[in-house]
């Protein structure tokens, strides 16, 4: 449980200790019945200076001695400290106090409604402190259950009369993993009117060893690759073309297949930089190369080019 102590969101010091508490039936779950400003779900530092305001309004207008709450959960799944374990709350109603611990979740009836799973894990995290430490029975109940108010809101309670479960687990995001790194180690000419594949002779990384020698390198497997080439061009006289793309040949190199990822670029009479990037089906039946096709007059020089392949 990411805990929040009193001390770290700046908690006032209670007007009197609350009455011990033994032990509860289990907990009562409650929403704010307010606004929580939307921008609160991508926004963790929003969150201590709610609960602040909560612990306020508590004591200077309800006449409370401190924050109702027992534990308050924010979006985040961090779990804020109120009155704590083995104290009675305040928030649950005159005469119900100490039938049940009283858990925050921090969206209210306006702006951020609807619950993240961050702060529904938050809530089952304290249910679950609440009930190894602080001698908390089984039931889940809602703030209205016994009680006349809407709290804890139409979400949170439809959760609740669920039985309060856990979401599911998010899928890690896939990792990338490298393929290529390559580089040259001299400049490469392309003459007037020609196309030259780059022949990679620098091998920084090939972890799949899909490259051998020379221009082309060969896939282990039929899927979507991300490319990133940056490449320098030098010598185009102003207004001259050329274009930098990623081409699919047989695996004997013999033809070309087709382009797959390309770039043009107008001379402007000094350097031309390329920044490519993106998606690239690649068949483990094919080969691939960069090449570079001068549509000028002059020949285009390039000085160093880098290639990264990820999957």
């Amino acid at each position: 449980m990411k805990l929040v102590s009193r001390s770290a969101w700046g908690a006032r010091s209670p007007r009197a200790q609350a009455s011990y508490l033994a032990s509860t039936r289990g907990v009562k779950v409650h929403y704010t019945g307010g606004k929580i400003d939307v921008r609160t779900e991508d926004d963790h530092g929003r969150c201590a200076p709610i609960v602040r305001q909560i612990q306020n309004l508590h004591m200077d207008d309800n006449g409370w001695n401190d924050i109702g709450y027992s534990f308050v959960a924010c979006p985040h799944r961090y779990v804020f400290e109120g009155r704590g374990l083995h104290r009675l709350p305040s928030a649950n109603g005159a005469g119900l106090n100490s039938g049940h611990y009283a858990v925050l979740g921090l969206v209210g009836n306006s702006g951020l409604t609807v619950p993240t799973d961050d702060m529904l894990h938050g809530i089952r995290d304290a249910i679950d402190h609440v009930r190894s430490e602080g001698a908390a029975g089984t039931e889940i109940k809602g703030h209205r259950d016994g009680y006349s108010t809407d709290c804890p809101g139409p979400k949170l309670y439809a959760w609740v009369k669920a039985g309060a479960p856990r979401p599911a687990e998010k899928e890690p995001e896939p990792t990338l993993r490298p393929v290529l790194d390559l580089g040259l180690s001299a400049e490469v000419t392309v003459p007037p009117g020609e196309r030259v594949s780059l022949p990679w002779n620098v091998e920084y990384a090939d972890p799949s060893d899909v490259h051998a020698t020379g221009p082309a390198w060969f896939p282990k497997t039929s899927e979507y690759h991300y490319v990133t080439l940056a490449t320098v061009v030098t010598g185009q006289s102003t207004n001259e073309k050329v274009k930098l793309i990623i081409s699919e040949y047989e695996q004997s190199g013999a033809n070309r297949i087709t382009d797959r990822l390309g770039e043009d670029k107008i001379g402007n009479g000094t350097r031309i930089e390329f920044a490519l990037s993106g998606l690239v089906w690649m068949n483990s039946q094919r080969s691939y190369r960069v090449d570079l096709v001068n549509y000028g007059t002059v020949a285009a020089v390039i000085p160093k080019a880098t290639l990264r392949v990820v999957r």
